[in-house]
């Protein structure tokens, strides 16, 4: 096994003392360790998420499937989590006007997103950090941190970052996904 020269200040001779065997390994472990945890970080702090809701992930090449559930007397989009999806009222159909600390706490909805049997059209825009960001009828997604448990939707109504958030209704031509019949939403009211 290879040996690196470490300079050994603290020495009273002033030799070099060299690290080999175990004690590289672990120099070499932690070091790997750190690095990722800062891919990890940088993917989390990128977002977004999951996805959305609890969960943050990086961007995918794949889509993610959105679905609905019936969540207050409202039909809503959530992820694939189970948690609600969120539209920002200063947004625009081409740009995203949550970002940096809003958007720790609104996380972007990374896109594509694919949903079987909701009306209405779902796309993508390119966020301010180059990532891609799920859109609902031109309203970019997110879901937000408040939310805790599936079902829940904290942040509908919230004034908040210089806007209004408000749950994403949707109306659907399909069977939920657990089987169960579903009548039309509310439409795409935000």
């Amino acid at each position: 096994m290879a040996t690196q020269k470490i300079s050994d200040h603290a020495g009273r001779d002033g030799a070099e003392r060299t690290a080999s065997g175990p004690k590289r390994l672990r120099i070499l472990l932690a070091l790997s360790a750190a690095a990722a945890a800062a891919v990890a970080l940088a993917a989390c702090s990128s977002s977004g998420a999951p996805s959305a809701g609890g969960s943050r992930s990086p961007a995918a090449a794949t889509a993610v499937s959105v679905k609905t559930a019936k969540i207050g007397s409202e039909m809503v989009l959530i992820n694939a989590n189970g948690f609600t999806l969120y539209a920002f009222s200063p947004d625009t159909h081409t740009t995203s006007k949550c970002n940096g600390k809003c958007a720790t706490v609104w996380p972007p909805v990374k896109g594509p997103v694919t949903a079987d049997g909701i009306k209405g059209t779902f796309g993508t825009i390119t966020r301010s950090d180059g990532s891609v960001q799920a859109t609902f009828d031109g309203h970019p997604l997110y879901a937000y941190v408040g939310d805790k448990a599936p079902g829940q939707a904290n942040g509908n109504g919230l004034n908040a970052a210089g806007g209004l958030w408000t749950e994403i209704t949707a109306s659907v031509s399909t069977a939920t996904a657990d089987g169960s019949p579903t009548g039309p939403g509310s439409g795409s009211g935000y």
